[in-house]
């Protein structure tokens, strides 16, 4: 096997299936609270909170069981990226707050960033089988 064919096989089941089941957790509790997001949402000036805060949420989810199955990896790894781009900085702006608020945002934000970087690997590893 080349080094290229190597890197041609998708990522570890175990592996997108710990990634995957994170990002499920995050889904399920987004929709579970769903109202409190969209009050967060509406109070960091989200626009149309009501329509966007249950779009990502749902985007999040099928994102999710795309990279678990590896069906459309770049799309969903595209769509993960795109997701915590948008939220994440917004969402959890830590750097605005105090006390236990500020550490919990900084803990959510750090957790997201790292999500983050395995979906740009994700990315990668979607491209090069796309090759």
């Amino acid at each position: 096997m080349t080094e290229r064919t190597a890197q041609a096989d998708p990522p570890s089941f175990v592996g997108r299936a710990l990634y995957s089941g994170i990002l499920a957790y995050m889904a399920i509790d987004g929709f579970q609270n769903n109202e409190k997001r969209v009050e967060v949402a509406r109070e960091k000036g989200v626009p149309a909170p009501d329509v966007l805060v249950p779009f990502v949420t749902g985007m999040l989810f099928v994102a999710n069981v795309g990279i678990l199955l590896w069906k459309f990896p770049r799309a969903s790894a595209g769509a993960l990226i795109v997701f915590f781009l948008g939220t994440t900085p917004g969402i959890h702006d830590f750097w605005t707050m105090d006390g236990e608020e500020r550490q919990a945002n900084k803990i959510n934000f750090l957790k997201n960033v790292a999500l983050l970087g395995g979906a740009l690997l994700l990315l990668e590893q979607a491209g090069d089988q796309a090759e």
